[in-house]
């Protein structure tokens, strides 16, 4: 029932449409009764009453009939079509607006597939029950209320004896209601296990190619595309097991009649053209009765997706403002770690951080795989909530500043780089749209992009591919670190983003980046001890703690972890505690 209550909230607007689209559909539906009746005069008027004068009349009124039904039909289908487009598509962006609210834990949880399944199947089905299903059911009650009073104005003791089989068409169509239920259900879930296997694929092929593993991918593919066939035939079977019951009553009334209403002839009860005119509403009757399992097919449908779809708009962001954020122009960037701890779940991250860092500093974080770097920095711009300690940033909880105002302040060089189907131009300047393209090029010169893209047939109007497809991983490098220097931040966070670039390459991008960075806070990952030896304060993290802190002369000089990494000369942490373990 919330589904239904759902969906007529997001009629508003359009009920007056809609309403009026009802009352037409049942206004026409009577048009239904004209062929039936006519058929039955043309028999007892005409052949049997002699008035041949007449039928050219009758065939004109049944031309006419049809004629008008079929253009009103045609006018109140196409209002029924508009509508539920509109519907749909302030649906759909209802559903888009919700997981740009939504924080990285949601999205940690939910499958890619899943999500596009809500966005598109589940949508569609939405469109399909206003723009058919809704009009279908007042058309089929209205026809057959219809055709009942026109064969009880006939006949009430012929129209009684059938509708004593009306209970047992009620009686299955309930059953395999409940039956098809959890069946559509199944089919739902397995279509979005299926979506992420595609979407999986498709965004992960050169993975598949470098591993030779498309026997693989495509032994996985079928086994989900078998387990959706399935689930699609475990829906056909419970059609096999009631619609067959089903057609046998909508068919059994033309039998009754046939007998029945014989009988009723030859006892000169009802006339010839009466049965006629009687037998033409039974067919009326039995396009509903045959019509319900399918309209109560499409009701479940529509239930079922509409209840994914509910959960997603349902679903509350835990990251979100407080009561009473603080408002401010602009961040300054100092940011301090008081006794900071984090857990995905049961799983601790982080535990007792605590350190300061004020504008115009540079901060590195090293440590090995794992150890809690990305996790460290995503707690300053609130992607997640700490579980215990508190973050500030210019001395107030980040919790207690405005989403927007923070974040807008805070620029992020992710390690899992992603570059829109877009022109180099449009990459860089994401953040910021209404930047000139001068400041485009010094962005990419800070980031020592500018060379290669100038090289590149269309300059910065080259469209890249799919997340950089046709870029090496430096250039994608580059042209993110492009994107977050044009924005001009008070917090610069580079998650490891010169791991893919030469030593000289990265030298001038370090260079440029202590020439921009005298009035922010710079945080950067990183596995080379040149990208981070000069530094303002280095935190060394193994298994979420800082077990080392300070400048690179300091850390060098304790002779830890630090200093072996220094002294393998590989720049990569993990090297270095591999041969420390051995």
């Amino acid at each position: 029932m919330e589904v239904f209550k759902w969906l007529w909230s997001n009629l508003k607007g359009y009920r007056l449409r809609m309403l009026l689209g009802l009352v037409m559909v049942v206004a026409v539906s009577s048009f239904h009764l004209v062929n039936p009746y006519i058929s039955g005069r043309i028999v007892d008027d005409v052949i049997y009453g002699g008035k041949t004068d007449i039928l050219l009349n009758l065939v004109l009124l049944m031309i006419g009939a049809t004629l008008v039904r079929s253009m009103l039909k045609y006018c109140y289908q196409l209002n029924f079509e508009s509508v539920s487009q509109k519907v749909v598509h302030n649906i759909r962006m209802n559903i888009f607006r919700k997981l740009q609210e939504l924080d990285f834990g949601f999205f940690d949880k939910n499958r890619t597939g899943d999500l596009m399944a809500r966005m598109t199947g589940d949508t569609d089905m939405m469109r399909h029950f206003i723009a058919w299903v809704i009009y279908a059911t007042f058309e089929n009650g209205a026809i057959f209320i219809y055709a009942l009073i026109s064969m009880s104005m006939i006949s009430l003791r012929l129209t009684l004896m059938l509708l004593v089989l009306t209970p047992l068409t009620a009686f299955f169509a309930n059953k395999m209601s409940r039956t098809i239920r959890p069946a559509f259900f199944a089919v739902r879930e397995q279509f979005s296990r299926l979506n992420t296997v595609v979407q999986e694929n498709i965004s992960g092929n050169r993975v598949v190619k470098a591993f030779t593993k498309e026997d693989y991918e495509i032994e996985k593919f079928d086994r989900e595309n078998n387990e959706y066939r399935n689930r699609n035939l475990d829906i056909a079977k419970v059609h096999e097991k009631y619609l067959p019951i089903l057609e046998l009553i909508a068919g059994s009334l033309t039998v009754l009649v046939i007998l029945v209403g014989g009988i009723l002839v030859i006892s000169d009860v009802i006339s010839i053209g009466e049965l006629v005119t009687f037998n033409g509403c039974i067919w009326m009757m039995n396009g509903p009765m045959r019509m319900l399992g399918t309209i109560v097919n499409d009701y479940q449908r529509f239930s079922t997706s509409g209840e994914k779809i509910l959960a997603v708009l349902k679903t509350e962001p835990k990251i979100k403002n407080s009561e009473h954020v603080v408002k401010k122009d602009r961040i300054d960037g100092a940011v301090e770690f008081r006794n900071v701890s984090f857990s995905y779940g049961d799983e601790e991250v982080l535990k007792d951080i605590s350190f300061k860092a004020y504008p115009g500093q540079t901060v590195a974080i090293v440590g090995p795989t794992g150890s809690g770097k990305s996790t460290l920095i995503s707690l300053i711009g609130r992607y997640y909530d700490c579980t215990d300690g508190a973050v500030l940033v210019d001395g107030i909880n980040v919790k207690d500043i405005d989403l927007k105002l923070l974040r807008k302040n805070i620029s992020v060089a992710m390690q899992d780089i992603f570059l829109f189907s877009d022109t180099i131009e449009g990459n860089i300047a994401y953040g910021i749209p209404d930047a000139d393209m001068e400041q485009v090029i010094a962005a990419a010169e800070a980031a020592d992009a500018h060379n290669f893209i100038t090289k590149l047939p269309e300059g910065y109007d080259t469209i890249i591919g799919e997340r950089g497809v046709g870029l090496s991983g430096g250039q994608r490098q580059r042209l993110a670190l492009a994107r977050a220097i044009l924005k001009d931040p008070s917090i610069l966070i580079l998650d490891d983003t010169t791991s893919s670039v030469d030593m000289e390459t990265e030298h001038k991008i370090q260079k440029t980046l202590k020439s921009i960075s005298q009035n922010r806070t710079t945080f950067i990952i990183a596995h080379r001890i040149s990208s981070v030896k000069n530094a303002d304060l280095i935190l060394v993290l193994e298994k979420g703690r800082i077990i080392e802190r300070g400048k690179h002369d300091e850390l060098i000089k304790q002779k830890g972890y630090y200093y072996k990494v220094y002294m393998n000369q590989y720049g990569d942490f993990d090297e270095a505690i591999s041969r420390e373990v051995v």
